[in-house]
């Protein structure tokens, strides 16, 4: 599989609404399509959709239990974007430590003038 390929992307594999979703119902633990299905109100061809293009960026894992397939999240494969959002939680945090030392500043300063 190239790397052009939309669905070998963690990036596009979570840009989708209705996967995110998946993803939040296999939080808990591991489940079945059918309750997967049941939880998100979603149609079976549709969980089916979307939990194959999660499994091929390996974000979920399949395992065969009798007749059932169980899926269940693999949040190491969330590394990717977990990174690339750290770089602007960091550049968030500076802005908010220069806010911060510019209220201390300026409380600083009105206690002065009293």
């Amino acid at each position: 599989m190239g790397g052009s390929s939309t669905t070998s992307d963690v990036f596009n594999a979570i840009a989708e609404a209705q996967r995110r979703d998946i993803l939040d119902a296999l939080i808990t633990g591991e489940k079945a399509v059918g309750t997967i299905v049941d939880d998100l109100a979603m149609s079976q061809p549709q969980v089916s959709k979307h939990l194959r293009v999660l499994s091929e960026v390996g974000l979920v894992r399949c395992r065969a239990d009798g007749r059932r397939r169980l899926y269940r999240l693999e949040p190491a494969r969330l590394r990717p974007f977990h990174e690339w959002l750290a770089k602007y939680e960091r550049a968030m945090n500076d802005r908010l430590d220069r806010v911060d030392a510019y209220l201390k500043e300026l409380q600083h300063s009105e206690g002065e003038g009293q």
